[in-house]
């Protein structure tokens, strides 16, 4: 497989025991720079085999995406012949990375006591929704329970007359997943200056407070504190994308500069020279004034009138794009961004690699696998016999519930 053969983690194996999208997106990346990512199934398979659209009931477009460039073996866990076999693939391994809560995977006997046993430098990761020293450590946790207890929801009501709302992206198994992945690689480095694996630890909840309150925690930071946890620029309800006369688009005038280009190139009206304008400190503190003020102007002109001048006076600004228009974006076809292949379901269009590198570039490997399709060339690698790998092959051979 393709993905395996080139890149820059080319000559990893990885051991991915998630499933949905949190784990499955930081493993992707690793498949994607080249890494050996065999992916560890239950006989149910991971439950994103069975969201529509796709084009059998066991793929669907989502899997398909995010397990690209994986191999699929099928193992029953709790069949004591397939944990055994499971845990002799982890003495040839570089990394295990799991995504089921503490009491799980020590139940099946998969926790990172038992595998840096038979593999010392194995880096185990943990991925899952609430630190084990914590109280919430067996609560169950998806993307919108996390972005519900993180603040980002309250957050956005902010933006939405006070109605909670939920990104409309999974940011939470997303972000987790991006922490993930450089914790990962950085236990990974770690252990080439001391030849030692570790045990790392990425909780969801954790990680997505972590992110939210790099800018919230704002005034909070100091004890005592000096203002509420909250930037105000990003939560002002006149923060939004700007109506112009035929549409919308997406302004940031920043710093000092984008202001005194701005206000020249509308003419230098007479309301630019208010004090309020001034400065990074007074915008801010008047930041709802200030955002409306904006609105005003960017109506009087069209989305096309806008781009032109804010473009010539190298002010931030882009028109408001739709996913479908991402689909035909010029810049992105002119970095070859969107990867498209034939396969056996016929044309695809895969998101690319938006890392580049110079020296060991990555590579899109094949569609999410079918379920158990590696298991036999995974096991023979591994050095099993063949009634073995019939007996494994056997135990995970049962229809999905």
């Amino acid at each position: 497989m393709s993905g395996r053969l080139q890149g820059p983690l080319a000559g990893v194996r990885v051991i991915d025991c998630t499933s949905v999208l949190m784990g499955p997106y930081a493993t992707q990346i690793m498949a994607d720079l080249g890494a050996d990512v065999i992916k560890v199934e239950s006989p149910d398979g991971d439950t994103t085999r069975y969201l529509p659209p796709g084009p059998d009931a066991t793929r669907g477009g989502m899997f398909l995406n995010v397990n690209r460039g994986k191999r699929s073996l099928a193992l029953d866990l709790k069949q004591p012949e397939a944990r055994a076999a499971l845990v002799r693939l982890v003495e040839g391994a570089d990394v295990f990375v799991h995504s089921m809560r503490p009491g799980a995977i020590q139940r099946l006997g998969l926790d990172y006591a038992a595998l840096k046993e038979v593999n010392p430098g194995l880096v185990y990761a943990n991925l899952y929704g609430f630190a084990r020293s914590g109280p919430y450590r067996d609560y169950p946790a998806y993307d919108d329970i996390v972005q519900a207890a993180s603040g980002l929801v309250d957050l956005q009501a902010r933006l939405s007359g006070g109605e909670p709302t939920y990104l409309a992206t999974v940011v939470a198994d997303k972000v987790t997943g991006l922490t993930g992945l450089y914790a990962i690689l950085a236990a990974l480095f770690a252990r080439t200056r001391t030849g030692e694996g570790q045990e790392v630890e990425v909780p969801m909840f954790e990680t997505l407070v972590s992110f939210t309150m790099i800018e919230h925690l704002c005034g909070s930071l100091f004890d005592p504190p000096q203002g509420p946890p909250e930037y105000p620029r990003v939560t002002a309800a006149a923060r939004r994308p700007y109506r112009t006369k035929d549409g919308h688009i997406g302004v940031m005038i920043y710093n000092d500069k984008h202001w005194r280009a701005f206000f020249h190139a509308i003419g230098d009206p007479e309301w630019t020279r208010d004090p309020m304008f001034a400065s990074m400190r007074s915008r801010t503190q008047n930041i709802g004034t200030v955002l409306h003020k904006l609105a005003e102007v960017i109506e009087e002109r069209t989305t096309a009138e806008w781009i032109e001048l804010f473009r010539l006076a190298e002010v931030p600004a882009m028109a408001i794009a739709t996913p479908a228009d991402l689909l035909h974006d010029e810049h992105l076809e002119a970095t070859g961004f969107w990867n498209e292949r034939d396969s056996e379901f016929g044309r695809l269009r895969f998101p690319g690699i938006p890392t580049r590198f110079s020296a060991t570039p990555g590579a899109i490997g094949d569609p999410g696998p079918a379920l158990g399709a590696d298991s036999r060339a995974i096991l023979e690698e591994a050095g099993f016999d063949a009634a073995t790998i019939d007996a494994l092959v056997a135990g995970a051979n049962r229809v999905p519930a």
